[in-house]
C-alpha cells in the first residue's frame, strides 16, 4: 500500500477536508533559491514516492522510497549521485516503506516497511554497511506474531543510547487494535525482542515518529481519539518496574483549536512541543472542515499542558490570517515542524499554493509577538508536487525535503531549499 492512497479512518468526528482550494497567493519568494537535486521517474532503480531525509557527516544524504532505500552523494560540479542501498523486491521480507530511516552505531540504517514480513504485517529491519561498499539488509522483526504486537508500522524508529529502537503500528495491539508504541530491544545471540509499551483503544491509529525527552518519556500523536474524537499529544513514562504510564498532554476538539494530528512532534529549550495538525483552525469557511493549524503545547506547573494555536492554515486569499495561502498541513504524511537557529519554523503543505502542489513555509514570531506565516516556495509539478514530509537542515541552513508527485506526469523529487 503507498503512503500517496493510505486513508485516514472514518470516525464520529468531522470528515477531513482532503480537497483544497488553490490559494490566490505568489509563488517562491524572491529571497529563496530553490534547486531539485534528484527527480524520480518510473525507471528510477530506486523507485518513486520518496519519504523523508536524514544526512550522515560526510554531507550524504539518505531516505527511501516506497521500494527502497537510496543515498544522494554531492558531486564536485553541483550534482547528486544517486546510488540503491537495498530494493524490497520481495514482500516476504517486507515492502511498502512509508517513513526514513535513522543511523545506529556503527553506520547502520535502521526503517520499517508498513507490509510485508512473515506474517504480512511489516517489519522493523536493519541495513548494515559492509566493506566493499554493499549493504547487508536483516529483518529484525515481523509484526503479525501475535493477536497483540501490533500491526503495520507506518512511521519511522528512533533510538536511545543503549541501541533500544521505539515505534509505533498504526493498527493491532490489546485495547481494540487502535496501534501500538512498541520497543525492540537485542539480544546478546544477535537477535531482537519486542514490548509493547502501550496499546491504544479502536479509532486511535498513531502514525507519527515518537520523540523522546532527556528522561526517557516518550511523546507523539494519534489521529483520531481523545475527548473530542479528533486525535491526541500523548506522553508515555516509564515505570520502576518495566511498565509504561500514558497521560494525554492534549485531546483535540476539531475547532479552532485544530484537528487531527498526523505528523511527529519536536521540543524546543525551553521544554514545549509543536506540531501541526490536518484539520480545523479559525479559517473554518475557506476548508469544509477547517485547513489545520500549527500549535505550541506547553507544560504548565501542576503537570497539564496548554495549547497555544501559533497559526491557523489558509487556502484562499482574503481569509483572517492575511490569505498568505497557506493550505492544510502534512495530510498522509510523518513530517515535522523544524527550528533554525533563530527559532523560526519551516515546514511543509501537502497542497495549496499558488499552482496547487503544496508549499514549503515558514512561521516566524512578528513584532506584535504572534506568528506570522510566509511561502518560501510554491511547487509546480515540474518535477516536484506534494511535499508529504517535513524538512531538515545542513549546516549552512540550507532545507532538504522530498515530494512524492502526482503519480501521473511526476514521481517524486528531492530538492534544497536556501530561505
Amino acid at each position: 500500500m503507498m503512503n500517496t492512497q493510505r486513508p485516514l479512518r472514518s470516525a464520529s468526528c468531522i470528515l477531513l477536508a482532503l480537497i483544497v482550494t488553490l490559494a490566490l497567493v505568489p509563488g517562491a519568494s524572491a529571497q529563496s533559491t530553490f534547486k531539485t537535486l534528484h527527480k524520480f521517474t518510473l525507471t528510477d532503480p530506486a523507485g518513486t514516492q520518496p519519504n523523508s531525509l536524514i544526512f550522515d557527516q560526510a554531507g550524504n544524504l539518505y531516505g527511501t522510497t516506497v521500494s527502497s532505500v537510496f543515498k544522494l552523494t554531492p558531486n564536485a560540479d553541483g550534482s547528486w549521485s544517486e546510488s540503491v542501498l537495498y530494493s524490497f523486491t520481495n514482500c516476504s521480507i517486507g515492502c511498502d516503506v512509508t517513513a526514513g530511516v535513522t543511523f545506529g552505531a556503527a553506520g547502520i540504517l535502521y526503517g520499517t516497511t508498513a507490509r510485508g514480513g512473515a506474517n504480512s504485517s511489516g517489519t522493523v529491519f536493519s541495513l548494515t554497511p559492509n566493506l566493499d561498499g554493499s549493504w547487508t539488509e536483516s529483518v529484525l522483526y515481523s509484526f503479525g506474531a501475535t493477536a497483540v504486537d501490533g500491526i503495520y508500522p507506518y512511521a519511522g524508529l528512533i533510538i536511545d543510547q543503549a541501541g533500544n529502537l521505539f515505534g509505533t503500528t498504526g493498527e493491532g495491539g490489546a485495547s481494540g487494535g487502535g496501534g501500538t508504541v512498541f520497543e525492540l530491544s537485542p539480544n546478546t545471540n544477535g537477535t531482537w525482542k519486542e514490548s509493547v509499551l502501550h496499546s491504544f483503544d479502536y479509532f486511535t491509529f498513531p502514525e507519527a515518529n515518537l520523540v523522546m525527552d532527556s528522561a526517557g518519556n516518550l511523546y507523539s500523536t494519534t489521529t483520531w481519539g481523545g475527548d473530542g474524537c479528533c486525535g491526541v499529544v500523548f506522553k508515555l513514562s516509564p515505570n520502576s518496574d518495566g511498565t509504561w504510564t500514558e497521560q494525554i498532554l492534549y485531546s483535540f476538539l476539531g475547532g479552532s483549536d485544530g484537528g487531527n494530528p498526523f505528523g511527529s512532534l519536536i521540543f524546543d529549550q525551553a521544554g514545549n512541543l509543536y506540531g501541526m495538525t490536518l484539520s480545523g483552525g479559525i479559517n473554518l469557511s475557506s476548508c469544509d472542515s477547517g485547513c489545520g493549524v500549527a500549535f505550541q503545547l506547553s507544560p504548565n506547573l501542576d503537570g497539564t499542558w496548554q495549547e497555544n494555536v501559533l497559526h491557523s492554515f489558509c487556502s484562499v486569499s482574503g481569509c483572517r490570517d492575511g490569505g498568505d495561502g497557506l493550505a492544510t498541513p502534512g495530510t498522509f504524511t510523518n513530517g515535522a515542524l523544524v527550528f533554525d537557529q533563530g527559532g523560526n519554523l519551516y515546514g511543509t503543505t501537502w497542497a495549496g499554493g499558488a499552482y496547487g502542489w503544496g508549499v514549503v513555509f515558514k512561521l516566524g514570531l512578528a513584532s506584535n509577538s504572534k506568528w506570522k506565516g510566509r511561502v518560501l516556495h510554491a511547487f509546480m509539478n515540474d518535477p516536484g508536487s506534494k511535499p508529504f514530509d517535513g524538512l531538515i537542515f545542513d549546516g549552512a541552513g540550507n532545507l532538504y525535503g522530498t515530494t512524492v508527485g502526482d503519480g501521473r506526469s511526476s514521481y517524486g523529487s528531492v530538492f534544497e531549499l536556501t530561505p
